[in-house]
This record gives structure tokens, C-alpha cells and sequence, in this order.
């Protein structure tokens, strides 16, 4: 492996482009060597932002030597997943795919056993795990200032009426499209990633929009076997936005009314660097307390360039991956369970919690 981790990026859409390569771009150890792309536009996006690194506009291009590379990242459509991730550990190359991380768990395990196959890295990209409120209710709960957990409440929503069509609204085979696979894989790993394994799943999946061909209208009910109950929503049809995260405790509750601001960020343009990275004002920050009594209580900054910089002590110096691959084989399977639940109207029970 070169001095610095070389970096093709698979995909240069809302991912690849927004979220991808600006954190490969500030990473310490990390070179964005190419960017594959087939739209002329995006290919003109791509040399204009990133005017170090090649632009082509076939995967071939990265494949054809794979001494060229030492990390493939792949921010392309979820069908396109698997194929791609197994292409580029047959060239002997780590991988990092974009959640989804495969349409099924099964899929997913045949990614994850060939790469300890070969011996080489391969990770989820779940960063909401470096959100600011994910990132502070970890805090609070490892104070104790919480008590013992007994529900957590959480919502991506989007007030989005008029669908937008594309692949992430496509019912096409195998293309996890809709929210449980978009939004809802961030919520489940979140959930799994406070509160750990599953035991049993009970979901309702609703197409709200006119022409919908997927779930736009997503609730997830989890029981994980700590005994927590996680409550889990996405929607596109949200015209008021509920709190972003809820968690009731034995001694007080922590309510966090905003959503984290990278994301945000990232979409006008900002590169993730820089002391201010992902702090929030006050005016943003969470109320911890009972009733009455509760008080602001100070947002952990927002941090999405840990995991790119997890990605790298992992090449380098063999640390564990910033996401361990099997915890997307278990995101996989709980959304398998939540799509039988709103099938059967019933809670499914996970054979082993997962």
C-alpha cells in the first residue's frame, strides 16, 4: 500500500458528491485518486471540485490495475452494491459501500465472507453514528445522567409531496428502493448502535404519494434485548417535523427538537473540516431533565470525518472498521423483519437477536 490510502470513488450523485468525497478529500492519509462517473455534468462537477484526481466514466478504468488503488468506494444505486463490492475485493482492493449496504442479508454475508476470504477491509458507510445527537445521548447515557433507558424515539422525516421519481423511488427487483432501505437503515443502525441486538421487530410501511411505488411512510418498533424499545420513523409526507430524538430514562428524558447540521452543510457546498466542524449553537442544543426542570444541555460536535479517519487506522495500524461489516448484515435482517411484520401485521421475533 502507497505512502497515502489512493481512492477511487464509484459514483459522483447526491453520496459520492456530497458526503463521500469531501470527507475523502480533508482525511489525513487519504488521496482521491479517481472519480467514476458516466454523466458528462457530473463528470464536469467532479474535475471541478476535486481538480486533483481522475475523472472516468467507467468502473472498468479502476479494475483494469488494481495496483492503481488501495480503497474502492461505492456511492453508486443499491443494485449496483454487491456486484461492485465483489468486483473490487476479486482485485484485491478494500472496500467501503454506501448504505444500504446490500439489498438482502444474505447478499450481504456473501460480501463479508469473501472479503475475510482474502483477507482485505470492508465496511458499511453508516456516519449518522457521528451525528451530534447520536454522539451526545452516547454521552449522557454513559454519565448515568438518564438513568436506566426505557425508550428511544427517533425520526429522519421530509415534508416531500410531490415524489421525485429516480432509483430510490423505483419498486424495480433488487433495487431496495423506499425509505425503510434510504432513511430507515440509518435508524436501525443508530438504534442498534445505543442499545445493541434485537430481538424482535414490528414495522408499518405505507405508500402515502400519489404514484408511489415504494414505502414513503415508514414506523419501526424494535425490542432490543436490553429491554429498550426503539421507536423509528422516516416519511416524506412529514409537513410538521417531530423531535429528532426522544430518550425516556428512570431519572430524566433528553429531547433533541433539531437534527445534526452536517448534512446540511455538506449539501451547500462546506468541506467537513476545521475546529468549527459540526459544533451547534445553543439554540440547537437538546433539554435533559423532568418536566419543567429541564435545561439545555450542551451538543457533542457532529462528526462525520471519525469515519474516514477510522477507515484509515484500520489500513494503517489494524484497528477494528469505523463499522463493523456484520452490523449491516444485522441491519439487513431486521429490515427483512420489518418488511414481514407490515406484510403480516404481526411482530416478527429474530431467531437470534440481531
Amino acid at each position: 500500500m502507497s505512502a497515502e490510502v489512493r481512492v477511487a470513488l464509484i459514483g459522483y450523485g447526491l453520496a459520492g458528491a456530497c458526503f463521500h468525497a469531501p470527507t475523502i478529500a480533508v482525511t489525513p492519509g487519504l488521496r482521491l485518486a479517481t472519480i467514476v462517473t458516466a454523466s458528462p455534468e457530473r463528470q464536469e462537477r467532479a474535475r471541478r471540485e476535486h481538480p486533483a484526481a481522475r475523472v472516468v466514466d467507467r468502473v472498468d478504468a479502476v479494475f483494469a490495475d488494481p495496483s492503481e488503488h488501495d480503497l474502492v468506494v461505492i456511492a453508486t444505486p443499491n443494485s449496483t452494491h454487491v456486484p461492485l463490492a465483489l468486483a473490487a475485493l476479486a482485485a484485491g482492493q478494500a472496500v467501503v459501500v454506501d448504505k444500504p449496504f446490500a439489498p438482502t442479508a444474505e447478499e450481504a454475508r456473501r460480501v463479508v465472507a469473501e472479503a475475510r476470504r482474502r483477507g482485505l477491509f470492508v465496511s458499511a458507510y453508516h456516519q449518522r453514528r457521528w451525528d451530534s445527537e447520536t454522539l451526545t445521548l452516547r454521552r449522557l447515557i454513559g454519565e448515568g445522567s438518564l438513568g436506566d433507558v426505557l425508550r428511544f424515539e427517533s425520526r429522519l422525516e421530509r415534508w416531500r409531496p410531490v415524489p421525485r421519481g429516480g432509483w430510490r423511488e423505483s419498486d424495480a427487483p433488487g433495487g431496495a428502493g423506499g425509505l425503510l432501505y434510504d432513511l430507515g437503515s440509518h435508524l436501525v443502525d443508530q438504534a442498534r448502535h445505543l442499545f445493541g441486538p434485537v430481538a424482535g421487530v414490528y414495522a408499518e410501511l405505507d405508500r402515502r404519494r400519489a404514484g408511489i411505488a415504494v414505502d414513503d411512510d415508514v414506523f419501526v418498533a424494535l425490542t432490543h434485548v436490553s429491554g429498550v424499545r426503539s421507536h423509528l420513523w422516516a416519511s416524506a409526507v412529514a409537513g410538521q417535523l417531530g423531535p429528532r430524538v426522544r430518550a425516556l430514562g428512570t431519572r430524566a428524558a433528553y429531547v433533541k427538537v433539531h437534527s445534526d447540521g452536517q448534512e446540511a452543510a455538506l449539501l451547500a457546498g462546506e468541506r467537513p473540516e476545521g475546529p468549527n466542524w459540526g459544533v451547534e449553537p445553543r439554540a440547537r442544543w437538546g433539554l435533559l431533565g423532568v418536566g419543567d426542570e429541564a435545561s439545555p444541555v450542551r451538543s457533542e460536535p457532529g462528526a462525520y470525518p471519525r469515519y474516514y479517519a477510522g477507515v484509515v487506522a484500520s489500513l494503517r495500524h489494524g484497528a477494528p472498521p469505523p463499522v463493523d461489516p456484520d452490523d449491516a448484515v444485522a441491519g439487513l435482517e431486521i429490515i427483512a423483519a420489518a418488511q414481514r411484520s407490515a406484510a403480516g401485521g404481526e411482530t416478527v421475533a429474530l431467531p437470534a437477536a440481531r
